[in-house]
């Protein structure tokens, strides 16, 4: 993929096909929870609200919103940690009372969400850097081994596995057509497939001109989605058919996962702009520049913020109607990952090896935990409980100080200053972990 340039997103976008007649199909699974404190309701369309006790796949429910459901205590500590031996990039998701994640140890990773204890481990073939979704009892999952696997959440066995022509790194997404179970994913070998839940059965194939990164966002049988072809897709559910785009334009590759709302897509690109687009129009409502660097990082949508990372080392905070700044706040690396908001409070991690927690009004700081290693993970929220994994191979959970848990000494800090200098000569490759 492309670096990054300078291209501006508002002069160059075109509609290339829009059919306002949308398919209505309901969505599987469908979650019911209260808002968190803080959260306009209406920020969050009814039947795809993060449900307590869970968060079964990527930022929490189908239109990728990373709004938790639970505000996040006053103060966190380290819960526990489970050491999976290789980086983590993959996000973990909670469902069933257990936490699931991909490692670079070849394997999808099954633990109890209470404390930490391994319950089983799966193998692929290559890394697993894309993260879970869990439906109706299993783990649909993909691996840099081109195939998408179905594994049973209570015994770790396969179900099914299909395959594909190159490596997965985004998450799945499902929705119900008639009475079949419907999950959809990307591949980096230019598509967006869809397969039956229950038989893996490939029901059709999308074809992109480039890399397919992100989990797609669903809305009323519709899957949303961008990719490294610079383009919007929208791809009606039933027959894989492309219903709109919106072509951005110049190196506006989307590498990450875009959220949709209330009939706007929000997401940043290589060009150096996080966007807010409206579909139906066919039209970049606003967008927000950085001089320099790209948006990777998939936001967080509330009633009137926008919440989203940027390789410029800041996470970003703007007005959901207009685009415009409220703050942002500096870490000392890149923050690909993704933050969620939880009640009057945002958590994310950074490529500075740093958790943090900030106030969601102003910004300012919270609580920080100092992990060491890189942080390109994004983290899930349930039930006052923080889940992230890190390139030190630990998952971490993070939970209310004074719970009374067992958990393990916290190791020293590192040198901040020597880690801290290293970090701003050398930046690490670009790892494509579109989360």
């Amino acid at each position: 993929m492309g670096s990054g340039g300078n291209a501006r997103a508002v002069q160059n976008v075109r509609m290339l096909m829009v059919m306002v007649s949308w398919a209505t199909l309901p969505l599987a699974g469908a979650f019911s929870a209260p808002a968190p404190a803080g959260v306009n309701p209406a920020a969050i369309p009814p039947g795809v609200r993060a449900a307590d006790e869970a968060w079964p796949l990527f930022r929490g429910d189908s239109h990728l919103s990373g709004i938790a459901a639970s505000a996040l205590p006053a103060e966190l500590e380290l819960a526990w940690t489970y050491d999976a031996g290789k980086a983590i990039t993959s996000s973990p998701v909670v469902a069933g009372g257990r936490v699931f994640f991909g490692a670079d140890d070849h394997a999808v990773h099954c633990a109890d969400a209470s404390s930490g204890a391994p319950v089983w481990k799966f193998m692929t073939e290559d890394l697993v850097e894309a993260p879970p979704l869990v439906l109706d009892g299993t783990v649909f999952i993909g691996s840099n081994d081109t195939f998408f696997y179905a594994i049973d959440a209570a015994s770790g066995e396969l179900r099914w596995k299909a395959p594909t022509m190159d490596k997965i790194l985004g998450g799945a997404n499902h929705v119900k057509v008639g009475e079949r179970s419907v999950v959809v994913v990307g591949s980096y070998d230019n598509k967006l497939y869809a397969f039956d839940a229950a038989t893996g059965e490939q029901l059709w194939a999308y074809e992109t001109d480039n890399y397919v990164n992100g989990t797609p966002a669903i809305d009323d049988g519709r899957a949303i989605f961008g990719g490294c072809d610079a383009i919007l897709h929208v791809v009606d559910v039933t027959v894989g058919e492309r219903t709109a785009a919106v072509e951005l334009g110049g190196d506006s590759h989307i590498a990450g996962s875009a959220a949709f709302l209330d009939g706007r897509a929000y997401f940043g690109h290589y060009g150096n702009q996080f966007v807010c687009v409206d579909v139906a129009k066919g039209e970049v409502v606003w967008a927000y520049d950085s001089p320099r660097q790209a948006f990777f990082s998939s936001p967080a949508i509330t009633d009137d913020l926008v919440v989203f990372g940027g390789r410029d080392r800041h996470l970003h905070c703007v007005r959901r109607e207009t685009g415009e700044p409220v703050w942002k706040f500096r870490t000392r690396r890149k923050v690909d990952g993704s933050p969620v908001v939880a009640g009057d409070a945002v958590v994310f991690g950074s490529d500075d090896g740093r958790m943090y927690v900030l106030g969601l009004e102003d910004g300012a700081q919270r609580w920080s935990y100092d992990i060491g290693e890189p942080v390109l993970s994004s983290p899930a929220v349930v039930d006052g409980r923080v889940y992230v994994g890190a390139n030190d191979g630990q998952l971490y959970c993070f939970a209310a100080a004074g719970s009374g848990e067992d958990r393990p000494a916290e190791a020293e800090p590192a040198d901040d200053k020597a880690r801290d200098d290293k970090a701003q000569n050398d930046e690490p490759k670009d790892r494509e972990v579109k989360r």
